[in-house]
């Protein structure tokens, strides 16, 4: 089955959880880095989310395109970087899962409130996904973006360079009024977008919520479209603890919050910031038996 007809069956899908929080925990600094660095790691985080449960794992690549890279003088190749990326998640899920090409934001405003036009940014888009897409993935997802002018440029780009299938997440900073992110675009809003440029799945991810407040916006996008929806919380609310940022919500607080995002309409599932294999474990454990929403 390839990941295009499992978005179209009706069975909930288990994503993984976060990469880079998970390779700090266990002691590798950096993040994308470590594709090239310390490849192992990087395999044996992925092996362990498949493990817990994971039926698709997320390549760690999440800014590795050229304008973020560049901007943030990041001396490593595009390429390979992100072929890596591909190769690592493919080597770790062997025939026991899916792939899903990560892209996220360059790290700029785009015009008029910052200097990167759209052309600029789905070309940067354009040429990660393109590597993503060599190195075999089964798809691509598109997370942390809080503009949806960005999130519509990379689902642009990855529609341009591949048939696989695209799914398009935004970070939320409030539930309230409807669902708001950074940039001020509301859940219905980003919904309705984002289904007209063609995602084949659409949800929120990471932001300044947990997951039950995650489960209002999973309302109001299941109620805006009929594509599917993915829920990719963090580990509760971001903390600064002596200049650190730290998410401390337990697995199974975690997992209970998933169950309201799944009964709100969510059939994607998984976990972003401070999440963990341990957290993916007892969300699986606790969505057993229980039914997904109707679209």
């Amino acid at each position: 089955m390839t990941f295009r007809e499992l978005l179209q069956s009706s069975k909930p899908i288990i994503l993984d959880g976060a990469m880079g929080t998970e390779l700090e925990k266990r002691g590798f600094k950096g993040i994308w880095e470590n594709n090239l660095t310390n490849p192992k790691a990087v395999i044996q985080v992925h092996e362990d989310y498949v493990k817990a449960g994971s039926m698709a794992v997320i390549t760690n690549t999440l800014t590795m395109n050229r304008i973020f890279m560049e901007s943030h003088k990041l001396e490593m190749d595009v390429a390979r970087v992100n072929r890596e990326g591909a190769h690592l998640a493919k080597k770790a899920v062997k025939n026991n899962g899916y792939v899903l090409g990560n892209l996220s934001s360059t790290g700029q405003l785009l015009e008029p409130y910052g200097t990167v036009s759209k052309q600029a940014a789905t070309e940067s888009f354009k040429e990660q996904a393109g590597y993503l897409a060599e190195g075999g993935v089964d798809g691509f997802i598109i997370e942390t973006m809080i503009d949806l002018r960005e999130a519509l440029c990379a689902s642009k780009a990855c529609k341009g360079i591949s048939s696989l299938p695209v799914l398009a997440c935004v970070s939320f900073d409030t539930e309230k009024n409807g669902g708001r992110t950074a940039m001020g675009n509301s859940a219905e809003e980003c919904a309705n977008a984002l289904t007209n440029a063609g995602a084949d799945a659409i949800g929120a991810n990471c932001g300044r919520i947990d997951p039950d407040q995650m489960a209002e916006i999973i309302g109001i996008l299941s109620a805006s479209t009929r594509v599917p929806i993915i829920a990719e919380p963090n580990a509760g609310i971001p903390k600064i603890v002596s200049g650190k940022t730290v998410f401390d919500m337990a697995p199974q607080a975690f997992a209970l919050g998933m169950v309201r995002c799944l009964r709100a309409g969510a059939r994607i599932l998984g976990g972003c910031c401070g999440t963990s294999p341990e957290h993916i474990k007892a969300m699986v454990d606790n969505l057993k038996g229980i039914a997904a929403a109707p679209q």
